[in-house]
Formats: C-alpha cells, structure tokens, sequence
C-alpha cells in the first residue's frame, strides 16, 4: 500500500504558501516591474509606476477593511489613490448592515484621499467577504521592497 504525503498548508506559514503557490510564475510584461512576494506589486505606465495590493478578508469593518489594503502601498513609498472592493454575502446580512459597512469605507477613502473606483457582489452561503485591490502611484524607481528593509529601519 503507498504512503499518503501529506503536507499541512499551516506549516508552511503565509508566505512560505505564498511562495509555493507562485513558484512557477514567468513575468510576461515589460511594464511588470514588481510581481508577487512584496507588500504590493509595481508596474510601470506611462513614466508612472502603479503598486498594486489586494487582501481577501472576513466579517471586517468598513474602514479597517480599506486601511490593511492602504497600508502595503504605503509601506512600497507610494501614495493610494483608488480601490476597488468585491464583497460576497450572505442573506443574513441586512441593508443596513452592508450601509454600516460601506460607511467605513467612505470615512476610509475621504481621510486618505482615496476614490472607489467600481467593484463587485455576489452572494455567499454564509458568512461576509471582502476583497479590496487597493492602487496607487509611486515615483519611477522610488518603491521600496520588503527584502530591502534592514535591522532598525523605522517601519
């Protein structure tokens, strides 16, 4: 009888995971500066580059919800400037509830100068999800990556 392998996903951590699961990726775009394995990914448009960063996060509050996002492009030295949010739900959220939620994102967007800009809904079984890609804008060749971060930098 062969031996069942079995690796747990937990011992590996999230960016051990992270970089299982993206091993095998090949860069297909120039304007792909920065991909996956930093706080938010970099590309370069129009002597502009954009920083890119989603999180896929659970039953959160509005404004918290928007500022995990904010905080990886900030920490790339960029400035956010839009988001875009998918959220799946369940019926046992009320309209009310969802206002709540979206209300957070609002006070979120107005006290960082952020705009959304579109995203998506769709219905969920059970439970409250929400992904948000935050975007923003950084100097050409100004982002500062995570590997570059010594002992004592002021985070």
């Amino acid at each position: 009888m062969a031996e069942n392998n079995r690796t747990e996903i937990a011992s590996l951590g999230e960016f051990g995971l992270i970089d299982y699961l993206t091993r095998n990726i090949e860069i297909q775009n120039a304007s792909t500066l920065l991909g996956v394995g930093d706080d938010a990914a970099v590309i370069d448009h129009f002597g502009k580059q954009t920083v890119i960063t989603t999180d896929l996060l659970v039953e959160h509050l509005g404004y918290k919800s928007v500022v995990v996002n904010l905080s990886d492009i900030y920490a790339m030295n960029a400035t956010p400037t839009q988001i875009v949010i998918g959220l799946g739900f369940s019926n046992r959220f009320s309209l009310e509830a969802l206002d709540e939620f979206y209300e957070g994102v609002y006070a979120a967007c107005s006290a960082y100068g952020v705009d959304l800009v579109g995203g998506d809904i769709t219905s969920s079984q059970k439970g409250f999800i929400i992904s948000i890609t935050a975007i923003g804008e950084v100097t050409p060749d100004k982002y500062v990556k995570r590997s570059t971060a010594q002992k004592g930098d002021l985070l």
